[in-house]
């Protein structure tokens, strides 16, 4: 195999365009799950290859996004008409500069791992799965293959407390403070929108029982890597020994639980496995967008078993909060950053904490690069594009109602499986819109439109794409939608 050595140049240019372009389609977390493990290997003449480190992950790949990649690969690179999917040992993501041929080699050969992280200042290692070190070979088992990676800066800590979320913070401190299941605590189930702080109250919960209670056995993933890891076992074979490991935890945590909607296999693994523990006495923490009651489309058997603990919320952030989120982060950096800045972001962006942080980092980051002090001024000419979106934020709802009453249709045709021109095309038009006017990965959408696949929402924006410049009057159409819409 020849591999491509020098990846910082032009071929390493177009190879990191196209894991952007992936990365913001197909969102953040289903990245992560199936496509960054993907390492540029060759590029000879008109094919590039790419390898996978599992045969099963190979073939998840051709058959969901393979044609995408090589759309994309040719839009990069003219000459790029085919692209070789195969299985090898992945080198750390992103690759660049000058490999020499025994760095290759040994890289080829390796275990894949994830790619270092220093070690926080409290000594934790964030790449280190968080489990604890026992020494049967079970638990060695469930350290490499269960185990996500936890965030050394999400901790209690750091966690800004407010009233709306001081409640799911009272229950994850109960449940990371106990030294076993607690009636009444299991599951735990905390919920709420995207941005609000389930995943750090998650991974703070995850530290504190590691630093309370070393010996206990702590695994944390995402319901994705949850169905990953359990369809890998169904393609090996290995089922028994996967609920084996899964089993011999006393911490069970799995983040995004919504994710397994429409996955009736994995729900019903799930479910069994959420039996076993439960009666073992071991503790469970879940996380989703949505409460029990209102995951309809999870089985009933589930959605009752998740309700039986305890459910908190975590509500949208208020004003006061928001303004102590980005106080606590500025003192946590060293930054210095003028009370008017941090009132205007607070006003300005309401409704994601990891937004409101991003806009904070920005605005500092400029400031110290172009060497000016943090003004009002500055802060509004950075945030240009993050402030005009948020003043014509919409909602996918919002979006389908508008665009059926444009086409007179119903509804509920948004999301059924009716494939009459008359319906299918403004379902197109409504998912185009919903990618141009929010901040919905193409997943999320897909979710909105009765659990449509991404590639069928990517379809959809393309053949609108398409429409809208071969015709004027259709392109008018959809622009009167965008604007009417905006306003």
């Amino acid at each position: 195999m020849r591999l491509v050595r020098r990846l910082d140049g032009e071929l390493g240019a177009q190879w990191a365009r196209v894991r952007g372009r992936l990365r913001e389609e197909v969102g953040e977390v289903e990245y992560r799950t199936w496509l960054k493990q993907m390492t540029l290997s060759e590029v000879d003449e008109d094919e590039v290859t790419i390898i996978l480190p599992t045969r099963f992950l190979r073939d998840w790949v051709r058959s969901h996004y393979g044609d995408r990649i090589r759309s994309l690969w040719g839009a990069e690179n003219p000459r790029i008409r085919r692209v070789a999917l195969r299985i090898g040992a992945s080198m750390p993501e992103g690759l660049a500069g000058e490999v020499s041929p025994a760095a290759a080699s040994s890289a080829l050969s390796a275990t894949p791992a994830a790619a270092p992280v220093a070690p926080a200042a409290n000594g934790h290692d964030p790449a280190s799965p968080l489990l604890e070190a026992r020494s049967d070979a079970r638990t060695d088992l469930v350290r490499t293959e269960f185990a996500g990676t936890v965030d050394p800066r999400f901790t209690f800590a750091t966690f800004v407390v407010g009233k709306p979320n001081e409640f799911a913070y009272a229950c994850a401190r109960r449940v990371a403070e106990s030294d076993r299941a607690q009636p009444g605590f299991n599951p735990l189930f905390l919920y709420g929108g995207v941005g609000l702080g389930k995943t750090h109250l998650m991974h703070a919960i995850a530290w504190a029982i590691r630093e309370r209670s070393p010996k206990r056995v702590v695994a944390y993933m995402s319901a994705e890597r949850f169905m990953y890891r359990f369809i890998s076992a169904i393609r090996s074979q290995n089922t028994v020994e996967f609920k084996e490991q899964l089993r011999s935890v006393d911490v069970l945590m799995v983040d995004d639980l919504q994710f397994l909607i429409g996955k009736d296999n994995t729900q019903e693994e799930f479910f069994h496995t959420f039996n076993a523990l439960v009666d073992a006495g071991k503790q469970i923490v879940v996380s989703a967008d949505k409460s029990p009651s209102d995951l309809s489309e999870l089985d009933a058997r589930l959605r009752t078993r998740l309700g039986c603990g305890m459910v908190a919320d975590i509500h949208a952030t208020t004003y006061e909060l928001r303004i102590g989120i980005l106080q606590a982060k500025a003192a946590l950096a060293g930054m210095i950053v003028p009370q008017k800045v941090m009132e205007f972001l607070a006003h300005k962006i309401t409704t994601n904490v990891r937004e409101l942080e991003g806009a904070l980092n920005r605005v500092v980051a400029h400031g110290q690069l172009v060497g000016r002090p943090i003004t009002l001024e500055s802060t509004q000419e950075v945030l240009h594009d993050v402030l005009r979106a948020q003043d014509r934020r919409v909602t996918i709802e919002e979006i389908q109602k508008r665009v059926a009453e444009h086409y007179n249709i119903r509804l509920t045709d948004m999301s059924s499986a009716r494939r009459a021109r008359a319906v299918a095309r403004p379902r197109q038009v409504a998912m185009y819109l919903a990618k141009q006017l929010t901040s919905r990965s193409l997943p999320e959408i897909g979710r909105k439109f009765g659990n449509r696949d991404h590639t069928t929402v990517m379809h959809a924006c393309s053949r609108i794409a398409d429409l809208m410049q071969r015709d004027a009057a259709f392109a008018e159409d959809v622009e009167l939608l965008r604007r009417m819409l905006e306003s």
